[in-house]
């Protein structure tokens, strides 16, 4: 797994930019992605993120087997392109 340093040093290799030009790319990209998640924000080529709506749920206590109720909650996903899916895990 790449550091953020990591990751900001070889965009701006890649872009051929200077480090801090890529790290305001890397921050506008991440605010980006926070700001508009609500309505869902795509990274083309990467996969979207999206708000989604859990249902309340009835669950077990693993460790008493108790049964309990789940209230319902909001949380966020990330789902990945079809284009990363196969180049991650080709035939998957």
């Amino acid at each position: 797994m790449k550091t953020k340093s990591e990751i900001i040093a070889e965009l701006a290799e890649t872009a051929g930019v200077e480090k801090a030009q890529a790290a305001t790319m890397l921050e506008t990209l991440v605010a980006m992605a926070v700001r508009d998640a609500s309505e869902g924000f795509t990274i083309p080529g990467l996969g979207k993120l999206v708000k989604v709506e859990r249902a309340a749920r009835t669950g077990r206590n693993p460790a008493t087997g108790e049964t309990l109720q789940i209230p319902a909650k909001t949380v966020l996903k990330f789902k990945i392109a079809k284009a990363a899916k196969d180049a991650i895990l080709p035939g998957g």
